[in-house]
C-alpha cells in the first residue's frame, strides 16, 4: 500500500468517525485538512530518509569501487615482486569490492525508484491540499450565505406572526368600518337635503300658482 493510500484510508476514518457524530461541517473539513497535513509532514520525513538512504548507497558504491581500484593496484605490484599467489589474492578481494559495488549499486537504483514514487506521492498531496484550502474558502462561504439566508427566513417567520402587526391589521380593519358607517351616514344626509329642498321648491311653485290665480280672479 502505498503513502497515498495510507492516508486516504486514514483521513476517510477520521471522518466517518466524526460524520457518525454528526459534528459540524466546518470541523469535519478542519479535521480532514489537519489529517493531510500531518501526513504530509510524515511524507516529508519518508523522502527525506529515502534521500539519505540514497546518498549511502552512493557511497557505498563508490567506496568499494575504489576498494577494487586498489585491489587491482595491489594485484599488478604482487605480479611485479614475483608474487602471482599474492596477486591472485587481490584479484579475489578486487572481485569481491566489485560484487559488492554492483550489489550497493542494484540497491541504489530500486532507492531511486522509491525515491521517485515518493517525491509524485508528496506532490500530489500538496496539490490535493492546496485543492482541499481552496474548496474549504468555498464551502465556508456558502455555509455562512445558507445560514444568513436562515437567519433571515426565521426572522421573516417571527415577524409575520407578530402580534403586533396583527393589532394594526384589527385597527386597521375598525378605522374601515367607520369610514363605511361615516359614507353611509353622509349618503342619507344628502338624501333628505334633497327631499327637503324638493318639498321646499314645491311650496314656491304652489305660492305662484295661488298668486297667479289670484290676478286673474279665479280663486
Amino acid at each position: 500500500m502505498n503513502l497515498l493510500d495510507r492516508i486516504s484510508r486514514l483521513i476517510r476514518a477520521n471522518l466517518n468517525d466524526l460524520l457518525r457524530r454528526a459534528e459540524d461541517p466546518e470541523k469535519i473539513m478542519e479535521q480532514a485538512l489537519l489529517d493531510m497535513k500531518e501526513a504530509l509532514k510524515e511524507a516529508r520525513e519518508q523522502m527525506a530518509a529515502a534521500m539519505a538512504e540514497a546518498k549511502r548507497l552512493e557511497r557505498e558504491v563508490e567506496s568499494h569501487l575504489k576498494e577494487a581500484a586498489l585491489w587491482e593496484e595491489k594485484a599488478k605490484e604482487a605480479l611485479k615482486a614475483g608474487r602471482e599467489d599474492l596477486a591472485k589474492e587481490a584479484l579475489r578481494r578486487r572481485k569481491r569490492a566489485l560484487d559488492l559495488a554492483e550489489g550497493f549499486k542494484q540497491q541504489l537504483e530500486e532507492q531511486k525508484g522509491l525515491t521517485d514514487r515518493l517525491m509524485t506521492q508528496l506532490k500530489a498531496l500538496e496539490a490535493k491540499i492546496d485543492e482541499a484550502e481552496a474548496r474549504k474558502k468555498l464551502l465556508l462561504a456558502r455555509k455562512k450565505g445558507v445560514e444568513a439566508a436562515e437567519a433571515v427566513r426565521r426572522m421573516e417567520s417571527r415577524l409575520d406572526r407578530h402580534p403586533a402587526l396583527e393589532a394594526f391589521e384589527e385597527m386597521e380593519a375598525r378605522i374601515l368600518a367607520l369610514e363605511d358607517r361615516h359614507e353611509a351616514l353622509k349618503e342619507l344626509d344628502q338624501g333628505l337635503d334633497r327631499e327637503l329642498s324638493a318639498l321646499s321648491a314645491d311650496k314656491e311653485v304652489e305660492e305662484e300658482l295661488l298668486r297667479l290665480k289670484r290676478e286673474l280672479g279665479q280663486t
